[in-house]
């Protein structure tokens, strides 16, 4: 049957399609409301398709489908055969760390751990959570706050009762209860436990109130010292409680999706908030092989999420709507109050799991991480190349004196100092740094058309405002090379970015490798230029002591200096030891003209 015939003759429910390549393999999964209105859209007119998405037409040879119950099903089922069979053009999950839970096992005195591996074998996890930091934080409090064994002792009624196991030096400086040796009864020990377990739930309100009743009671009674015990746990589990909280209202429970899109990667955070307070938290990265709308790639998020942590919660703070509905579940597109608090708080960490990825993907994947900065940069400045070549001048005088410029050269965002080059202006007096600027432009993309024509940059960057920039596009204008190379300006007061013809300074993020690299190329460009500059004032600075005494020429000053080291050390010297080298007369001269000065 002809694949078009196969997918008319789906039906209009909800459910799961694959699509196979010729081979078998099942190249792509997906989910929809209405099976055969939604494959059926894949094979309509190819203008209406972007070329990654035509690609993958191209290779289904075969349609195969699973009718479910509801939308919520097709999404949990998707997320399933997705991991099952990692289809070529399915959004991939880039998470690939295995995060610590909290494990809290199933034996008669439980124990409480942190752990990366899930065992299924009646334990308790509570997690995964992206920061260790935190999980250990977590276990800390645990710890001093309940005295649970540590050790791996099989310990039941008969292993009390017959005195199998020594108490270890934990019993001894308090930091175990002694559950061994029936220092504590099971009840007391497991509703210890039930407390760990309603932290880790979220429940710290319900537990502090609990406390404080009892710590009532007590004084009621008289009993001032459980009292008193009752109120430390009270204060402990408050200071722990007010690290996590960022709702004022207490009885706030939600979950919190955010997502940071880049080109074809997304980068989502998760949280889930219980009675204000933040209970789990995770950063999860998303690449997306065919173009994919933002809702869906918000649809398989909550997919994954549900799968690893079970059902969401009935109240779910987005920034879009998905494309999917879930049972039992609202979602809510906050504009005011705590909610929009909350999924600004998930923005700001999915931005920043962006930025670490970045961060490690340069040190892991070095060419890809300069080929995303670069894509970004010409992004940034409206460019139809990839900023491969790119190239920065910078002046530098003294008051007008030993005018010179700099070029520095950057490929694949990083510095070619083989191809730096440096000039000492030669048409232009006194300190008019936009005449310097165009004479500097003009003759090295004179001397690189002449030479290499086929290594033009494609971005040219000029440290200055408007008057540098303007100067050195007229330059470029003048070589017929502004439609080859885009030229902007950077200023250092606010780092913006000006264009030629535009009175609008354009801003780039703060934060982005895109700005990183253009002000890592200027002040590259700076300090070349300096360090150039420098180097010839201090020359210019020996030449006038020593060329400027008559008899004095360019091999004997340089004989002088050769042996002495410096103009300092020769004006210290001895006539007679001078004259070792260029005879008495005039050792006679350079002594008295370097005295003089």
């Amino acid at each position: 049957m002809d694949i078009r015939e196969k997918i008319s003759l789906l039906p209009h429910s909800p459910g799961v399609y694959r699509y196979y390549d010729s081979a078998g393999n099942v190249i792509y999964v997906g989910k929809a409301k209405d099976l055969n209105k939604r494959v059926a859209q894949y094979f309509v007119s190819e203008d209406r398709l972007n070329l990654k998405t035509r690609i993958l037409v191209s290779k289904i040879a075969d349609v195969q489908y699973a009718v479910v119950d509801s939308e919520a099903d097709a999404l949990l089922l998707e997320n399933n055969l997705i991991k099952q069979y990692k289809p070529r053009y399915n959004i991939l999950l880039k998470d690939s760390k295995t995060y610590p839970w909290i494990c809290v096992t199933g034996e008669t005195f439980p124990r409480v751990f942190l752990t990366r591996k899930v065992v299924h074998n009646g334990s308790r996890y509570f997690g995964p959570y992206s920061s260790v930091k935190h999980a250990r934080h977590l276990m800390d409090f645990i710890n001093e706050n309940y005295k649970i064994r540590s050790c791996r002792h099989k310990i039941d009624s008969e292993t009390i009762l017959r005195g199998k196991i020594r108490p270890c030096i934990d019993y001894q400086i308090h930091r175990c209860s002694g559950c061994c040796a029936g220092a504590i009864s099971m009840k007391e020990y497991n509703d210890g436990i039930e407390e760990i377990v309603a932290i880790l739930k979220g429940g710290v309100g319900e537990i502090i109130r609990d406390y404080k009743a009892r710590m009532v009671e007590a004084a009621e009674a008289l009993a001032f010292e459980q009292a008193q015990l009752y109120k430390e746990k009270i204060e402990s589990l408050q200071n722990h409680y007010a690290r996590t909280i960022i709702s004022t209202d207490r009885n706030v429970d939600c979950d919190v999706f955010s997502l940071d899109f880049d080109g074809n990667e997304a980068f989502g955070n998760f949280l889930r908030v219980r009675s204000g307070a933040i209970v789990q938290s995770l950063n999860l990265g998303f690449r997306m092989n065919i173009e994919e709308e933002r809702e869906a790639v918000l649809s398989t998020f909550l997919g994954e999420i549900e799968s690893k942590f079970g059902r969401l919660s009935h109240d779910v703070v987005v920034p879009f709507l998905p494309d999917v509905e879930l049972p039992n579940v609202e979602f809510t597109i906050p504009v005011r109050g705590d909610k929009l608090q909350m999924l600004g708080l998930s923005l700001k960490n999915a931005k920043e799991f962006h930025l670490n990825s970045l961060l490690q993907r340069e040190h892991t994947d070095p060419e890809a991480f300069h080929r995303k900065v670069l894509e970004d940069l010409r992004d940034a400045l409206g460019m139809k190349v990839l900023p491969v070549h790119m190239e920065c001048f910078d002046n530098s005088n003294t008051q007008g004196t030993d005018p010179v410029a700099s070029c520095v050269v950057f490929r694949n965002a990083e510095p070619s100092k083989k191809d730096y080059r440096k000039f000492k202006i030669k048409t232009v007096i006194g300190a008019n740094d936009f005449a310097s600027m165009k004479e500097v432009v003009n003759r090295r993309y004179s001397r690189l058309l002449e030479e290499a024509p086929d290594d033009l940059p494609q971005l040219v960057v000029i440290d200055g405002g408007k008057g540098q920039l303007d100067f050195a596009f007229q330059a470029l204008a003048e070589l017929g090379l502004t439609d080859r190379i885009t030229v902007v300006g950077l200023a250092k007061r606010m780092e913006e970015v000006i264009r030629v013809g535009d009175p609008y300074p354009l801003f780039i993020d703060r934060n982005s490798q895109a700005l990183k690299v253009l002000q890592h190329i200027r002040d590259e460009a700076h300090r070349f230029g300096i360090t150039f500059h420098r180097s010839l004032r201090d020359k210019s600075g020996m030449r006038s002591a020593l060329r400027e005494i008559k008899g004095v020429g360019e091999k004997t000053e340089q004989r002088l200096l050769m042996h002495f080291g410096s103009v300092a050390r020769i004006s210290a010297a001895s006539v007679e030891d001078i004259a070792k080298l260029v005879g008495p007369s005039l050792a006679d001269t350079i002594k008295k003209t370097l005295n003089e000065q």
